[in-house]
């Protein structure tokens, strides 16, 4: 007996109603026109690292847990004396998913990550920058189950920037809205 190959929530579903929702509402006549999520970027900045190398790991090993893969440490390109800053330092961490894990942290994103948000309300609807990409920031990167508090010596602020193949940004934020992104309403 053959094992059935795991496929995502969210891209099964992207596939199943998604798509066709998109179909309908732009009225593509090719398959390959309906806008898909090309990739997911997370960004983590990690200022203290100037200070403290030991910062720097926690945030990559942090980073780690969210994500489900390896960061790529981001390097000062050029020395900033009045930071205390040299070239070559490191000074963030970065990953970028695609494929399955794509959807996995979307889906965590969406579900369990944004309403343990202080406060939250949704997400800024006008967050596009023209081309069909969204970017999001986030002030604390423990609102991510895999992030347990209590060990947590320092909270971090993130960037996510979600890379769509669609054109404009009405046809991004459609595609976003089926996957019950939580933008604000006014």
């Amino acid at each position: 007996m053959a094992e059935q190959a795991y496929t995502p929530r969210l891209k099964a579903e992207y596939q199943e109603r998604i798509r066709a929702k998109m179909r309908e509402a732009f009225g593509y006549t090719n398959e390959m026109q309906i806008p898909k999520l090309d990739k997911i970027v997370i960004n983590m900045g990690i200022g203290e690292a100037v200070a403290d190398s030991k910062k720097a790991a926690a945030a990559m090993k942090d980073l780690a847990a969210i994500a489900g893969q390896k960061p790529v440490a981001t390097k000062a390109r050029l020395s900033i004396a009045g930071f205390k800053l040299r070239e070559g330092m490191v000074i963030g961490a970065k990953v970028t998913l695609r494929k399955d894990r794509m959807y996995e942290f979307l889906d965590r994103l969406i579900t369990m990550a944004l309403p343990r948000v202080r406060d939250f309300r949704g997400v800024n609807p006008k967050s596009f920058d023209g081309r069909g990409n969204y970017a999001m920031g986030m002030k604390e990167h423990v609102v991510f189950l895999e992030i347990d508090y209590d060990k947590t010596e320092s909270v971090w602020g993130m960037d996510i920037v979600v890379n769509t193949s669609a054109k404009t940004d009405e046809e991004a934020r459609a595609l976003l809205e089926g996957f019950q992104f939580p933008f604000t309403t006014n």
